[in-house]
């Protein structure tokens, strides 16, 4: 009997990158060695495909539904899920269908960025139906850090969108423990089976001590191994294995995701892959801009570290 969306949510799933050549194209044939060498991992049960990690403000529709469809070609048996990201919901609601058509098994809905503004309620209720009226696949909520404003949903709203019956499931990106399990507790009181993946890099090992059915993480991008690790440390309760894993990962998540300045982590993502000689060019589409000699060795020293 054929697993359900929601089931195969469960475990490790890899958010990628996209590797750009130095005039800023995409480099196609990095990209499918980069999501061939990550599907291969045992244990890795999916990939999120234009995500942040995936440049998914500066890729253009046809170039997001051609990484999804070299994603399906490449890991075939994998669930796939990918971003939708768009001030318009008009906008969103044709990327949505385009990235279905594409080869998606469902899709991850983030907040337009004037949400870090303000909004109202409705808006977010009505970009997300818009949405769902023009797709068929399961629907995702990004629940954004709490360090992102209003971006970041309130518990009242984060109740209505689960009271809709296509939206699944929610990457919890709270990237706060406190607001995360604060999160979890709300929707899965709104709604049992709704699925929540702890999915804030720095604390994974808080998350799968408080509970939770996966992850969508760039860090499995780059370390892999490590993250499935962790996940089955966790889950077989060796609490003391995930600690000893956890120390391993935490000064490299820390170097990717929190050390000023903030917005960096795609390009130190790409770095810490061409310090493994997994990429040979660490562009981004500007304006963001490769890492520093200062955040490389950073990166180093904090990969040395979890790899040692």
């Amino acid at each position: 009997m054929a697993q359900s969306f929601t089931d195969r949510l469960t475990g490790i799933h890899a958010a990628t990158i996209v590797p750009m050549r130095d005039d800023f194209s995409i480099d196609e044939a990095a990209l499918k060695d980069h999501i061939s060498r990550v599907a291969a991992v045992r244990g890795i049960r999916g990939l999120l495909l234009n995500g942040h990690a995936g440049e998914n403000f500066v890729l253009s529709r046809d170039e997001k539904m051609r990484v999804v469809a070299l994603a399906r070609e490449m890991a075939p048996d994998l669930l796939i899920v990918s971003g939708v990201n768009h001030e318009s919901s008009l906008e969103a609601a044709q990327e949505g269908a385009a990235l279905e058509a594409a080869g998606a098994d469902g899709l991850l809905v983030f907040p337009p960025n004037s949400w870090a503004l303000n909004h109202d309620d409705d808006c977010v209720m009505l970009h997300h139906r818009m949405i769902r009226d023009a797709t068929r696949v399961p629907l995702m909520l990004y629940g954004a850090p709490i360090a992102a404003g209003t971006m970041s949903y309130s518990g009242n709203l984060l109740s209505r969108l689960a009271r809709e019956p296509r939206i699944v499931a929610i990457k919890e990106g709270s990237w706060e423990v406190a607001a995360y399990e604060e999160n979890m507790r709300l929707l899965q009181g709104e709604r049992p089976a709704f699925k929540v993946l702890g999915s804030g890099d720095e604390h994974l090992l808080a998350c799968y001590l408080i509970g939770t059915v996966g992850s969508q993480v760039s860090l499995a991008a780059v370390v892999p191994h490590l993250i499935v690790d962790l996940w089955e440390a966790a889950q077989a309760q060796d609490w003391t294995c995930a600690r000893r894993i956890h120390d391993r990962l935490y000064p490299l998540a820390a170097a990717i995701y929190r050390h000023a300045p903030g917005g960096r982590a795609t390009a130190r993502l790409k770095t810490c892959l061409k310090l493994l000689g997994q990429l040979g060019n660490d562009t981004l589409r500007p304006p963001q801009f490769p890492s520093t000699p200062s955040e490389t060795e950073t990166l180093k020293r904090a990969l040395d570290h979890a790899l040692a």
